[in-house]
């Protein structure tokens, strides 16, 4: 949800956990309701938003599969657009990171089921069946394939990638934009339908979210 402030849109997403943050948030009642602010500066979900991603690409219901959840800002958001009906499977591979994962989000909230495990390892997580949307946000040089093998493994026919992709980790000396565009074409390579590709500046400078849907 995005509401008109007076300096500029903010986005909002209604409070799965009343009362309880997560990062610091500004929580908002609106009719009645709980919200929590979506800061697009610590969230590159929030920042594709406000840059043109359409809004629904996550609905209430949905099953996510998460890869690389970190300390869990835009986990936690997403958490609150599935709702109580949904469920986002959170992969997590640092320790420290995936326990302070559990500790600020997972415990407070029955739709998510947090893991400490390696993406590479497509096996490493129970995903309860195919789900709707598969979420990447690892630094990895080969992070495109990663997310293309769990897509593989994971996502249903028809469904949405999200795909966060940081140039510097893949190549710290090419031009962003030849990285990301590379990435869009090995996407279109292992058969996914690119939809969009939305640089994320000023919000993550030399970072992009690629929309594709699978075959």
């Amino acid at each position: 949800m995005a509401r008109a402030g007076k300096q500029s849109v903010i986005i909002v997403t209604r409070n799965l956990t009343p009362r309880l943050t997560v990062y610091g948030e500004k929580l908002v009642i609106i009719d009645g309701e709980e919200f929590r602010e979506w800061d697009p500066f610590r969230s590159k979900l929030a920042a594709a938003m406000l840059k043109g991603m359409r809004s629904d690409v996550i609905g209430e219901g949905d099953k996510v599969l998460y890869l690389g959840t970190s300390t869990g800002t835009t986990a936690s958001h997403v958490s609150d657009i599935i709702g109580s009906s949904g469920i986002l499977i959170g992969v997590e591979s640092a320790a420290r990171v995936a326990r302070e994962f559990v500790e600020r989000v997972a415990r407070h909230r029955k739709n998510i089921i947090p893991y400490l495990s390696d993406a590479r390892r497509t096996e490493g997580y129970d995903t309860l069946g195919r789900v709707d949307v598969v979420y990447c946000d690892i630094a990895q040089p080969d992070q495109t394939q990663i997310a293309i093998e769990n897509c593989r493994v994971h996502l249903k026919k028809g469904g949405l990638l999200l795909l966060v992709v940081k140039s510097r980790s893949i190549d710290v000396l090419s031009n962003p934009k030849t990285v990301f565009e590379a990435e869009k074409r090995r996407l279109l390579s292992a058969g996914f339908e690119v939809e969009k590709v939305i640089e994320l500046s000023p919000f993550d400078k030399d970072h992009a979210m690629i929309l594709a849907r699978y075959p």
